[in-house]
């Protein structure tokens, strides 16, 4: 063993004392953006197949102190369309998706990442100069009614 590192010695398991290791699930869960609207209190998650609707209660409200009201969980199975180079099918693997409805009161909202910009003076005006340019353009080149769609260089 090398002289800087050390060996973590635990204290040996006692009836009815506390035990100083800290247990982390080995799970994983992942908020995802629905895609279709939802109600505010309604979070969407994958998570790893092996977790329970108890499983996802005791984690969201121990570890994050997150009311949760109720737990719905469904299978998505992954495409099965691709081939591989082998003309072999190729198969997505499948998740859970977990909706998670809150406790009375909370909300959720994901977060803006990427919220307009507000323009400048310089670019809006420049902007407006482009577009009036585009309409100008749009009318000389919409040429003349009378020739039924004809454009000009056909005729004599």
């Amino acid at each position: 063993m090398a002289a800087g590192a050390r060996k973590a010695v635990y204290p040996l398991f006692q009836q009815g004392g506390p035990q100083l290791r800290i247990f982390r699930p080995n799970f994983f869960m992942l908020a995802v953006r629905p895609g279709v609207p939802q109600p505010e209190d309604t979070v969407q998650f994958r998570v790893s197949m092996e977790m329970t609707k108890v499983d996802i209660r005791n984690y969201l409200e121990k570890i994050y102190n997150v009311p949760v009201a109720a737990v719905r969980t469904r299978i998505q199975y992954g495409a099965n369309n691709k081939r591989n180079h082998r003309n072999q099918r190729v198969k997505k693997p499948d998740y859970k998706v977990a909706y998670v409805q809150l406790g009375q009161g909370q909300t959720f909202q994901f977060p803006n990442l990427f919220p307009e910009k507000e323009q400048d003076t310089e670019t809006r005006s420049f902007d407006d100069f482009k577009n009036k340019y585009m309409e100008r353009e749009k009318q000389r080149q919409k040429g003349d009614p009378k020739r039924g769609g004809v454009p000009d260089w056909f005729g004599f």
